[in-house]
């Protein structure tokens, strides 16, 4: 089913929709939260048998905020496009940067979040084209996502969507 939506550059006054609504799904998601997460200090980790059970941060919201609006005001090197559907309130948004610490400039997806009564009608589609075609037209062909490590369903879509699984993170546990 497709839905009529809007995708536009998010604003100052988009952060704290963006961060509630990153919240509510990462505290019912768990398996969204990367390794990004962890390292910002947005989401917390506890190892136990070797693996992972990853949880928001008390202090995630803060450190998030902080986050969201630096990827906003980024100017030449990041942008964030927030979803609307039908004049309703944000369904999702993406954000994308450009790291330079390879031979050559490179692109990021660091988030894609469609609200789920959203999800099933192109919006995510939308949202991560929108994303590539900023970077594409920032003349970066080389584009990199992480996904937590069991976010199966983000990890099929994004193979679908021509990604290819090149890396594994791990973390020392202790």
């Amino acid at each position: 089913m497709k839905a009529d939506f809007d995708i536009v550059r998010a604003a100052d006054s988009d952060a704290q929709e963006m961060c509630d609504m990153f919240f509510r799904y990462i505290s019912l998601h768990n398996e969204y939260i990367s390794h990004g997460e962890l390292q910002m200090g947005v989401g917390q980790g506890k190892i136990q048998n070797g693996s992972l059970t990853a949880f928001p941060s008390p202090h995630g919201p803060a450190l998030w905020m902080k986050y969201i609006l630096d990827k906003i005001r980024g100017g030449e090197k990041s942008a964030v496009f927030k979803a609307s559907v039908a004049g309703a309130e944000m369904a999702g948004f993406c954000v994308v940067e450009i790291t330079d610490d390879g031979a050559e400039p490179f692109g990021v997806v660091c988030d894609v979040l469609v609200n789920e009564e959203c999800r099933c009608c192109g919006l995510g589609s939308a949202l991560l084209d929108k994303g590539i075609a900023w970077l594409h037209a920032k003349g970066v062909s080389d584009i990199y996502l992480e996904s937590g490590v069991n976010n199966k369903a983000a990890h099929e879509y994004f193979m679908r969507r021509g990604f290819v699984r090149i890396s594994e993170i791990y973390k020392l546990g202790q």
